[in-house]
């Protein structure tokens, strides 16, 4: 199998990645491996998707940091669609947001590309394209989601505010990683102007009901093909805390990450989601959840699955690579009568 993994920049790329994780094992277990950047993908005369993209040396590497040292070093060398089996769409268009804004969606762009010249492409990238910011959320049944407002009128905001007896959290539509995310209460209420501009100045701000719950952090879960990846009983998954003082429970915002333990409510509201991220194509996807109700759903690089492994003593990332070796051999036998929606979940 051939596959390349697009990131955003593979310079910036980490040992400790889940998308490091994934390459180190489609490597170590005999796969051609590329990484490219998004600024690496090109479209050429020949009609041909491809990139200037560096090839994983045909060597073992003991340790991630040594793969990645590996990856990195690399020289690029030209690749086009019709030498590669896979494509991973591991970039974070919200990366992009401030210094390179050109860069946001050429991921899905090209990649939309490259499944017509038969590559499968992971995520399906069309369903990308619409998941691109948090409106994609408000799909999913209104059972599982907390009271939410998306407005750039700030009296709009406001007017939330007051109906959520004056607790709300504000973030950005667009973005991720914990960026521009306030609790707002009482004692806040006077900076909502400030905490509106700051957020509006790169679009819309969404205005969210705030479960109390969150003050035990939150669960992520990480769902393949459409249901929790689960291995010798072991379910994928991280109970993240919030560092004292910050609402946000992202790891590399300070969060610390925890085992966790699995509930009813929370394989309930993943099989809640589970027809529409098949309909969409949604093959690796993190839920993150609060009580008995989901925060986000992130469809584009979710994080933290070697977390989950070490945590749990579990490889939870072989079975990925695994579900793409099938995902290729079933291509084969069917070629053109399937479509990347389609197997990308199957």
């Amino acid at each position: 199998m051939k596959i390349g993994f697009i990131v955003n920049q593979v310079k910036k790329e980490d040992p400790n990645f889940t998308t490091t994780g994934l390459a180190w094992t489609a490597h170590k277990r005999g796969h051609e491996v590329y990484y490219m950047g998004v600024g690496d993908l090109a479209y050429y005369s020949d009609e041909q998707v491809g990139a200037h993209a560096r090839k994983v040396p045909d060597k073992k590497f003991n340790t991630r940091a040594t793969f990645m040292d590996g990856v990195k070093s690399a020289a690029k060398e030209k690749i086009t669609s019709a030498g590669l089996d896979v494509l991973m769409l591991r970039n974070d268009p919200a990366e992009d947001i401030e210094k390179r804004s050109w860069a946001q969606s050429a991921g899905m762009i090209f990649s939309q590309m490259a499944v017509k010249q038969g590559v499968i492409v992971l995520n399906d990238p069309q369903a990308l394209s619409t998941a691109i910011n948090k409106m994609y959320f408000q799909h999913f049944p209104e059972i599982v989601r907390p009271k939410t407002i998306i407005s750039r009128n700030v009296e709009d905001i406001k007017a939330f505010f007051e109906e959520t007896r004056h607790k709300m959290v504000m973030k950005p539509l667009q973005g991720s990683g914990g960026r521009n995310v306030f609790l707002v209460t009482k004692k806040e209420a006077s900076n909502i102007n400030q905490m509106f501009e700051a957020i509006s100045r790169d679009g819309y701000v969404v205005g969210q009901e705030y479960l109390e719950e969150a003050k035990q952090g939150d669960i992520r879960l990480f769902l393949m093909n459409g249901s929790p990846i689960e291995v010798k009983g072991k379910i994928a998954m991280l109970n993240r805390l919030q560092k004292e003082g910050d609402i946000r429970s992202n790891i590399h915002r300070g969060g610390k990450a925890f085992k966790g333990q699995i509930s009813d409510t929370m394989l309930e509201l993943a099989e809640s989601v589970k027809p529409k991220l098949i309909k969409d194509g949604m093959f690796l996807v993190g839920i993150d959840i609060v009580g008995n109700k989901l925060m986000e759903i992130n469809v584009f690089s979710p994080g933290g699955l070697g977390n989950a492994s070490e945590l749990h003593k579990t490889d939870f990332i072989t079975p990925v690579i695994e579900a793409i070796e099938k995902k290729v051999a079933y291509k084969k036998i069917y070629g053109d009568n399937i479509s990347n929606v389609r197997i990308a979940t199957i």
